[in-house]
């Protein structure tokens, strides 16, 4: 099955989109959208252009990486229930958390997304705040005492803030491997990771989001017990939840919008948290009480839920990894067919289906037009991290295709009117 998903993902084939496909306009409202040509503005009107940029009001195609975009149906089923819920005469963001309606709505969305994971029984399902920066240093105080070891594996930003956090709450958070020599391109083989003796768990980001590295394999560590922060690849793929003691991750980049984390932990491990842990950090707490020990974030909870349902209705995890593997060719083959105008830095064995970071050959002055001038077509969002610059397109479970195959018409067009 491994095999099958790498051959897909590094298919190559011509990815030259006809044209620019249009967006929806507005929320609940269907239409063609205009984009007035850049290339009129230069001067140069030999390459016909894909539209004009949407109307004040219109969607655009958002690639940031966080918040990030959300499916149209389901923003379009919260705006019919915003103000009078399924006939409840309130709006879920008035609910009380413990009234019969959003306790309703709060089980459906834990039991839609075991289902759709497939989470045995033996784990538990906690949604909570503060997101993953949070439980970056709850997985500390769950897993290990102060005096305890815990292992981690640097492939990125991420990973590297989720060590320094660990370095503050263990005597010793080692780094047992590190792509930090490869500016974070690629991610160290399994087998050269100096792990430490009767460390407490093993730590991996399995996505990165500002890099676009993704683990494409679930790492071997033993009966070592494996903590993963999936933030940016949460849902995007099926998940061998059994693999794993911790999965963690914020849901405002492939699930809702911000304000909420989820962490599946398995049984054992929960119920061992050191004496000082506060209680909203405490995984027991937070399991006996239902993740209600507080107010949750209750609306952010609600609309994840809806895209639980519409992903099992959508035929569940293995269709939506064939959609983004279909996605994710897209833009890298219109990158690898570019003759070199357009670079990827990462590591074809570990490229991100999720955030596609890339450079522009000839230089930041080019990259700063290329980003004007997609931000103007209606691109949004797809300028760099701050900490690597470039540019980065993410490409999330909820970007529609049509919305990748226009960013590559674009990204042809400009190469042909700038190369």
């Amino acid at each position: 099955m491994e095999r099958e998903r790498m051959k897909l993902a590094n298919a190559t084939r011509d990815a030259a989109a006809p044209g620019m496909m249009m967006m929806k306009r507005g929320i609940g409202r269907s239409g063609r959208c205009g984009r007035p040509g850049a290339g009129a503005r230069r001067g140069n009107d030999a390459v016909a252009r894909a539209g004009k940029r949407p109307a004040p009001g219109d969607r655009l195609y958002n690639f940031s990486a966080g918040p990030a975009t959300l499916p149209l149906d389901v923003l379009e089923e919260v705006q019919g229930d915003l103000v009078n819920y399924k006939g409840s005469g309130m709006s879920v963001l008035e609910m009380s958390h413990r009234g019969k309606d959003y306790m309703e709505i709060a089980a459906k969305a834990e039991s839609d997304l075991r289902e759709l994971v497939g989470i045995p029984d033996n784990y538990k399902v906690l949604f909570l705040q503060g997101g993953a920066s949070s439980m970056m240093a709850s997985n500390c105080h769950n897993l290990a005492m102060a005096t305890d070891s815990a292992d981690y594996v640097l492939t990125g930003a991420w990973s590297v803030k989720a060590q320094k956090e660990g370095a503050k709450l263990l005597k010793n958070a080692n780094v047992c491997a590190t792509s930090k020599e490869q500016n974070f391109t690629t991610i160290p083989d399994v087998k050269d990771w100096n792990l430490t003796e009767g460390s407490k768990f093993v730590h991996i980001c399995s996505n990165e989001t500002i890099g676009g590295v993704e683990f494409k394999e679930v790492p071997d560590v033993g009966d070592r017990v494996l903590v993963a922060d999936m933030s940016s690849n949460y849902l995007s793929k099926p998940i061998e939840v059994e693999k794993y003691g911790v999965i963690y991750g914020g849901v405002q980049k492939n699930i809702g919008p911000a304000g909420m984390g989820i962490c599946i932990v398995r049984d054992d491990l929960i119920g061992n948290a050191r004496a000082d842990t506060p209680s909203m950090f405490d995984y027991k707490i937070m399991a006996d009480n239902d993740s209600m020990y507080n107010t949750p974030p209750c609306f952010t909870w609600y609309i994840s839920g809806l895209v639980f349902a519409k992903l099992l209705k959508d035929g569940g995890l293995a269709a939506v990894e064939q959609r983004n593997i279909e996605k994710a060719n897209v833009l890298y083959n219109a990158i690898e067919n570019s003759d070199g105008y357009y670079v990827s830095p990462v590591d074809k064995r570990y490229r991100s289906m999720m955030n596609v970071p890339f450079t522009l050959a000839g230089g930041a002055d080019l990259e700063k037009e290329f980003l004007a001038e997609a931000k103007a077509e209606g691109f949004e969002a797809l300028k760099g991290h701050r900490s690597v610059g470039g540019a980065r397109a993410s490409i999330y479970n909820a970007m529609p295709k049509e919305g990748v195959e226009a960013l590559a018409s674009f990204m042809k067009d400009f190469k042909a009117r700038n190369a």
